[in-house]
C-alpha cells in the first residue's frame, strides 16, 4: 500500500485519507489512485466495516488532476488518442464504477478544495459533508477540457441539471455554503469538528443491522435508474432477504423488550 493513503479502522469505520497534501492529492496520479482503490475494496471486504469517511491530509481534499503533468505527455493524455482513451478507462474511469459498487456506505469529509475529478470525487460518496473552507469547482472547462470521469452523469444527480450545467459550463467556484444551498452537500461544520462529525454520522449508519443498510444502499442505487415497477420488485426481493436475518429478529425483540439491540451482521 501507498504512503500516499492513510488507512485507519476504529469502531466499525474505515478512514482513508489522500496523503498527498504537497500536491493537494491529485487523485488522477496512479500511486495514490491504485492506493484508494485498494483501500476501498479492502474496506469492502472486511466484515468489521460498516461506513467509509473519504478525506485529505493539508488543505485540499483534491485538486483533482495534476495540471503539471497535462502538458508533454506526463499524465493520461497521448499523443494517440485511441491511448488516451484505454488510460482513461484504466485510470480514473475504474473509481466510479468501484465505488457505484461498494455496499459499505461512503461519507466524503471535505476538507478544503475538492476541484475537477477532485470534485467528482465527492459526488461519487453516499453522502458529502463540507467544512466551513471547502470549495466545490467542477472546472474541466476552464482548462479547455470535459469531466472524462464521469462528473457530469454525478453532478446531475445531485445538484439537478440547471445548477450541473451551471457549475460544468462556467467552472466557478462554490464555496461550502453556496453547496449546501444548492443540495451538493447535507451539511457544513466548522473546520475543526469536521472529522468528529462525519465520524458521528458515520457510527449512527454503523450502529445499524449491516445487511439491511448494505441493501438499503443498493435499493437507493437502483432506485435512481428503474422503473417504479422495476424498484418495487427489488425491494420486494431484499425484503425477503431482510426478513429472514438475525439482525431483523434481534430488531424487533429489543424494540418489544424496551431495551438496545445489539446487532451481528
Amino acid at each position: 500500500m501507498t504512503d500516499k493513503v492513510l488507512i485507519d479502522v476504529t469502531d466499525a469505520v474505515c478512514t482513508i485519507t489522500l496523503n498527498d497534501p504537497d500536491q493537494r492529492n491529485p487523485i488522477t496520479d496512479v500511486d495514490l489512485l491504485d492506493g484508494v482503490l485498494g483501500a476501498l475494496g479492502a474496506a469492502e471486504e472486511d466484515p468489521d466495516v460498516r461506513a467509509i469517511v473519504l478525506t485529505g491530509a493539508g488543505s485540499a481534499f483534491s485538486s483533482g488532476g495534476n495540471v503539471k503533468k497535462m502538458l508533454g505527455g506526463g499524465g493520461m493524455a497521448d499523443p494517440d488518442p485511441t491511448a488516451t482513451r484505454g488510460n482513461y478507462k484504466a485510470g480514473i474511469q475504474r473509481l466510479p464504477l468501484v465505488l457505484d459498487a461498494l455496499e459499505t456506505p461512503t461519507i466524503a469529509a471535505v476538507n478544503g478544495a475538492a476541484v475537477g475529478a477532485g470534485c467528482d470525487l465527492t459526488l461519487m460518496c453516499d453522502i458529502r459533508i463540507a467544512g466551513e473552507s471547502a470549495r466545490f469547482a467542477e472546472s474541466f472547462v476552464k482548462l479547455g477540457i470535459v469531466p472524462g470521469d464521469g462528473g457530469a452523469w454525478l453532478l446531475q444527480r445531485v445538484v439537478g441539471y440547471s445548477k450541473a450545467a451551471e457549475m460544468a459550463l462556467t467552472g466557478d467556484m462554490l464555496t461550502a455554503a453556496e453547496a449546501l444551498e444548492c443540495g451538493l452537500v447535507s451539511r457544513v461544520v466548522p473546520d475543526a469538528e469536521l472529522l468528529s462529525a462525519a465520524h458521528a454520522l458515520a457510527a449512527r449508519i454503523a450502529a445499524n443491522p449491516p445487511q439491511a443498510v448494505r441493501m438499503a444502499k443498493r435499493l437507493l442505487k437502483q432506485g435512481r435508474e428503474a422503473s417504479l415497477a422495476d424498484h418495487l420488485e427489488m425491494a420486494a426481493a431484499m425484503q425477503a432477504l431482510a426478513h429472514t436475518t438475525d439482525d431483523h429478529v434481534e430488531a424487533v425483540t429489543a424494540f418489544i423488550e424496551k431495551r438496545p439491540p445489539v446487532f451481528k451482521g
